[in-house]
């Protein structure tokens, strides 16, 4: 059984919800999840999972929301090398570029992206969240 620790921020409800339908495809695939609102998560949080599973949707000029998960970033920039990571978040505009940037920012860090980055235009509609729910079971 893995461990899976749930990092997530969420404006809208848009990303828990995805964050929680995630969680949901880890249980039905036998291990154990946790998920934790950036706001309350560690470094260790980040450290002690088998799988560190990070969401947060797209704002402004497509980037991370800035002043919760982009501190949090920069607390584990450098201390998840060699980390299972997988990356997901809902969006309003534009065509992921922050998904892709922030694949690319966790790769150069070191870390092992398991899965592409699941993003999800606006509100996860029921397709939406069986995408959520396979994702949690691929960890």
């Amino acid at each position: 059984m893995r461990k899976i620790n749930v990092i997530y921020w969420s404006g809208t409800g848009n990303t828990e919800m995805m964050a929680n339908a995630i969680a949901e495809g880890v249980k039905e695939a036998g291990n154990e999840v946790n998920v934790i609102q950036v706001g309350d998560a560690t470094l260790e949080d980040a450290k002690d999972c088998d799988v560190l599973v990070l969401g947060c949707s797209s704002m402004g000029d497509e980037v991370l929301e800035e002043g919760e998960m982009e501190p949090y970033m920069e607390s584990i920039d450098g201390q998840i090398g060699g980390k299972k990571v997988a990356l997901f978040g809902s969006y309003g505009w534009g065509d992921g570029r922050w998904m892709r940037e922030w694949q690319e920012r966790v790769e150069d860090d070191g870390a092992i992206l398991v899965e592409d980055g699941l993003i999800i235009n606006e509100t996860p509609d029921d397709e939406g969240l069986t995408q959520c729910r396979e994702f949690g079971k691929a960890l």
